[in-house]
């Protein structure tokens, strides 16, 4: 069996476990998406080693904003984990707020199915949009990576223009890690163009880049780096 059937029968099988009773069936509104991306990159470091990774994901969306959700990617880590695969884990709400912002909450389950070491971790987050032009998002957990410390993500970022044919996307964020062993505190910018091809596929190319603190803990896996990625959604 190989590793997207795997990852198939991974995501569908963990959406079943955490989607809730939603009462009629018909109502809910399903959505997927796949990719297929030069390097995974995750708040400025690579995932995959700097590879390419094939990336799938399922959502549920019930009544009142609630939602479950599945995605899984591709990974290499550390040799010494034997990760192969991440599965995140969603539940989550997401709304209106007002006619100009939005808020979408999360409670995000990372796991890393078969790895030789405990590496799955749990975060909750926030992000709240202003009118499809910009957002911040806040992220928190108190085993961050699976350190064992806490760690806070934040991010602002826009999208320039308003248009679902081609857009620039720019954002800056900020890693707080406490874990111990020095200051392992990082800042990631990137700044992308995405191109929708023909519904439902787009092309997405992005510059990454991290502060010298980041290569610091995370070695080649941060600083400057392009991913392009072609996806998909239905």
């Amino acid at each position: 069996m190989d590793r997207r059937t795997v990852t198939t029968r991974r995501v569908a099988l963990s959406l079943a476990l955490l989607t809730p009773p939603l009462g009629n069936v018909a109502a809910a509104d399903w959505s997927g998406s796949a990719a297929l991306t030069s390097d995974y990159v995750w708040r400025g470091t690579s995932q995959s080693d700097e590879g390419p990774a094939l990336q799938a994901g399922v959502k549920i969306s019930g009544p009142r904003g609630l939602y479950a959700q599945a995605w899984g990617s591709d990974v290499r880590l550390a040799p010494q984990t034997a990760a192969s695969h991440e599965l995140d884990l969603v539940l989550g709400w997401a709304g209106p707020l007002s006619e100009a912002f939005a808020l979408d909450a999360a409670l995000t389950h990372y796991r890393y199915p078969g790895a030789a070491v405990d590496l799955d971790w749990t975060e909750l987050g926030a992000t709240l949009t202003w009118r499809t032009r910009a957002w911040l998002q806040v992220a928190h957990a108190s085993d961050a990576l699976a350190s064992g410390a806490s760690g806070t993500y934040a991010q602002m970022g826009v999208r320039i223009p308003d248009d679902d044919r081609l857009w620039f996307e720019i954002a800056v964020g900020r890693y707080r890690l406490h874990a111990a062993g020095g200051d392992n505190d990082y800042t990631h910018v990137q700044a992308g163009v995405v191109w929708t091809l023909a519904p439902p596929l787009a092309l997405r190319l992005t510059m990454h880049d991290t502060s010298a603190s980041a290569q610091r803990a995370f070695g080649g896996w941060a600083g400057s780096r392009l991913e392009a990625a072609l996806h998909a959604s239905f």
